[in-house]
């Protein structure tokens, strides 16, 4: 990572991602988790007051240091125990079948190799374990689509990598998760071309 990815970025991602308006995203992603959790793109740990009661623990999985001395207050508050476990979300370091569920939330974007991480969180969970997810992507509109296309190559460049086409339910699926829970919508308040969102829940078969 460079300077601007390592410690500039991860700032003012923690400032967007804090956003009021995201809570109830965030809220709804978050219900249902249970057991030994997995969350890949922790960043600043914006997902830890969320957690619910029966998480019983969380591995974090973020690879940028200052994201994680970031989360480092929230983490300290939570009732949940919350380790950073690993750095890759495309090569994580647990045994097959680890986990309860899974949490990512805006992070599929970012990841170099989005396949490749959906394929590790269907080894590490266990069979039937839910990946809970929140991720922008592909708009369902080819008018804003293109519009996507245009600003992508500029976007990834000052967004540490974010592509804005990655179409989120046909990663999944193609990874093996059979989608359970599918919500599709533009954020509000959002430009369109960031804001193509899909919300759900994913099962590892």
């Amino acid at each position: 990572m460079g300077v601007y990815e390592e410690r500039v970025l991860p700032r003012v991602m923690d400032a967007m991602c804090g956003a009021k308006a995201i809570h109830p995203l965030r809220q709804r992603v978050c219900e249902g988790l249970a057991g030994d959790v997995v969350e890949i793109g922790f960043g600043s740990g914006r997902n830890v007051p969320f957690y619910p009661r029966d998480v019983t623990k969380v591995a974090a999985v973020e690879p940028a240091d200052m994201a994680w001395r970031i989360a480092g207050k929230r983490v300290a508050a939570s009732s949940v125990p919350v380790e950073r476990s690993g750095r890759d979300g495309q090569d994580l370091p647990f045994a097959d079948e680890s986990f309860d569920c899974a949490v990512s939330t805006w992070s599929l974007c970012t990841i170099p190799d989005a396949t490749a991480a959906l394929l590790e969180l269907r080894r590490v969970l266990k069979p039937g374990g839910g990946l809970h997810f929140v991720e922008h992507g592909r708009a369902p509109d080819e008018s804003v689509q293109r519009w996507q296309h245009r600003i992508e190559p500029v976007w990834k460049r000052v967004a540490g990598g974010c592509h804005l086409t990655r179409p989120i339910a046909d990663l999944l699926t193609s990874a093996g998760f059979t989608i359970i829970e599918l919500n599709d919508f533009y954020e509000k308040g959002a430009p369109k071309f960031a804001g193509a969102e899909s919300l759900g829940i994913a099962i590892s078969p």
